[in-house]
């Protein structure tokens, strides 16, 4: 059903709400994405929506998830469609592929840049901007009519800053104009301005339904990250209440479920704000908190006993065929089931309950960039799937490198907080890397670029300023570990020396652009290198290092260098050398086992040679 026609007939005396997944960036965060989307689909959203990655990375992923929900799930669901790499048919191809599974909602946006590329570039010069896309469907006879078109809007500015307040307002009465049926917002944390931002955007004529953007922070240091790759504002008064708590995972939670609940509540009371999108990145517990504590989910519909029949046709008790609550097909009949056996009561579960038992709350707590590959929140970016390099911020922290040793400078100043980020890392470095300091230092002066770490830890209390992270009482451990990008010749004296001394206490994996990947982890094998223990829970694994998160990761890390060299002209040195270390250099990930020896990995790599 159209979102439109949903949002029209809708009369409960509470607002609607919406729930919008990316597609997981691995197959077993795929498979549990759909239980956990089955289980909030109980709460009676009015739809799901399903990002397109940045670049359109995520095409295909983003409509086999689409249209499972909506073609086996029987739930509404809006399709973000994107014009980044979409080449001439592409966005027909992908308006049928929606169309024939069912899918009458499409989110029209614009797009990120794709990696490797210096601005926003059409590839189909027929689609250059969002409204293109609206402007397309609205003229076609084939999808004008079967689709429901969103539009996005920016209630503090557009990332990219191209016009000011004004220009955008009258860039979204042009989407609205061209045949767009509803808005959905950037996210925002400061419920005024965005009151002040709506009744502008109602002077200029406007008057589709407007849907704001609201994302619980899940933890502290995601939630730096997000504000500054969204650009997005925040009160004093939000950061002074967060850096007291942002010690501890589980208060920075709850604080946030609090935060979205005072928004929430203030940008509905005046009647102006039907409904919320809730940007879930693919977790439930906060959203589920919210709706909870706003006292928006309703019981359970009450359950008849129907007749399960074929297409209409002859029956014997023809009486019933006209009755839709006493009659349902087979499709219908299995998916209700399944979704009523998936289910599980998630607003206040047993926190003794671990990842095979409490599926609603196994990564509730992401913590460091790996997690855990098989979450469906493992790899999350931005609202939009955004990548987060910008090439203002590039050109000015990281200057021109012309050189290896211009790129071990860059680390070192990276290292000792002379420039507040890296091409892989959008933070300055974090207080535990600062603790192991000198390890660093020594490692990138041999030319290996170190972009990520963490030291030995054991037992450290989980409220601890440096290390801790989970909620209060408990206590947090991890191993060593050390990621860095070397040459070939470097990596095989590595080998060679975790095979002849590593005593089964060093693994590690190497990865190259070509796709080559060497480890000595078996083919099954998974590094837990960060847990916790807390009360009244089973252990925690927040950080698990394996193959398949590993490689995930190399993609990534590799297309980050061809992103970076591309804020330099063709041809020029700084390209020249980004590109030949992109072609050559492999990354490392190491990690040793024995974390009650917090020295124990930096001995290993750094006493005599190698």
């Amino acid at each position: 059903m159209k979102i439109s026609d949903k949002i029209a007939a809708y009369n409960s005396l509470r607002p609607f709400y919406t729930f919008e997944f990316f597609p997981p960036r691995t197959d077993q965060g795929f498979e549990n994405l759909i239980p956990r989307i089955s289980r909030l689909s109980t709460l009676n959203p009015l739809a799901i929506s399903v990002t397109w990655g940045a670049g359109g990375s995520t095409r295909e992923r983003s409509i086999d998830l689409a249209g499972l929900t909506q073609s086996d799930y029987g739930i509404d669901t809006v399709l973000h469609l994107t014009c980044t790499n979409m080449l001439p048919g592409m966005v027909d191809d992908a308006l049928r592929a929606a169309k024939v599974r069912g899918i009458q909602n499409v989110l029209a946006l614009r797009g990120d840049p794709s990696r490797g590329t210096e601005h926003w570039t059409p590839v189909d010069s027929q689609f250059t901007r969002g409204i293109d896309l609206v402007k397309y469907i609205r003229s076609s006879p084939e999808f004008s009519s079967h689709f429901c078109i969103g539009v996005a809007a920016y209630p503090e500015g557009h990332p990219d800053r191209e016009t000011d307040e004004d220009g955008s307002l009258n860039v979204l009465k042009e989407k609205v104009d061209a045949g767009a049926d509803f808005i959905v917002t950037q996210l925002f944390y400061d419920a005024d301005p965005f009151l002040e931002w709506v009744d502008k955007v109602r002077a200029k004529g406007i008057t589709v339904p407007i849907i704001p953007g609201v994302m619980p922070i899940q933890t502290y240091s995601s939630f730096l990250r997000l504000i500054k790759l969204c650009g997005v504002k925040v009160p004093p008064s939000v950061m002074a209440a967060l850096e007291p708590i942002c010690h501890d995972d589980q208060l920075v939670k709850d604080y946030g479920v609090g935060l979205a609940v005072d928004i929430i509540r203030k940008i509905t009371s005046t009647g102006t704000i039907k409904g919320i999108h809730f940007c879930t990145l693919n977790l439930e517990k906060s959203v589920q908190l919210v709706i909870e504590k706003l006292q928006w989910a309703g019981s359970s519909p009450t359950m008849k006993n129907r007749l399960i029949a074929d297409a209409p046709g002859p029956m014997i008790h023809v009486q019933l065929t006209n009755s839709s609550d006493l009659v349902i097909d087979p499709t219908t009949a299995t998916n209700t089931a399944t979704s009523a056996l998936t289910f599980k009561q998630t607003l206040d579960p047993d926190p003794g309950r671990g990842e095979l038992n409490n599926a609603a709350t196994w990564d509730d707590f992401p913590n460091g960039r790996f997690g855990d590959y098989k979450s469906p929140a493992f790899g999350a970016q931005d609202q939009w799937g955004g990548s987060g390099l910008s090439q203002y911020e590039g050109l000015s922290e990281w200057g021109h490198p012309k050189s290896t040793d211009d790129l071990t400078s860059l680390v070192l100043r990276y290292l000792h907080s002379e420039v507040s980020s890296s091409p892989f890392s959008s933070l300055p470095l974090s207080p535990e890397s600062l603790t192991i300091l000198p390890h660093l230092e020594q490692l990138t002066k041999r030319g290996w670029w170190t972009i990520s770490s963490q030291p030995a830890v054991d037992g450290a209390c989980s409220t601890d300023e440096v290390f801790g992270w989970g909620p209060r009482g408990g206590y947090v451990y991890q191993k060593g570990f050390v990621e860095f990008f070397v040459e070939e010749q470097d990596l095989e004296k590595i080998e060679k020396k975790i095979k002849e001394k590593g005593q089964g206490w060093v693994h590690y994996f190497a990865g190259n652009l070509q796709g080559e990947c060497r480890s000595n982890v078996p083919d099954d094998g998974r590094n837990a290198v960060t847990w916790g223990m807390f009360p009244g829970q089973e252990i925690t694994q927040t950080t698990i290092i394996e193959r398949e998160s590993f490689l995930t990761w190399k993609d990534e890390a590799f297309s980050i260098w061809a992103e970076w060299a591309s804020f330099y002209p063709p041809g020029s040195e700084e390209r020249e050398l980004l590109n030949s270390v992109r072609m050559e250099r492999w990354l490392v990930s190491i990690v040793h086992h024995d974390y009650k020896r917090p020295d124990a990995l930096w001995t290993f790599l750094l006493d005599g040679e190698l």
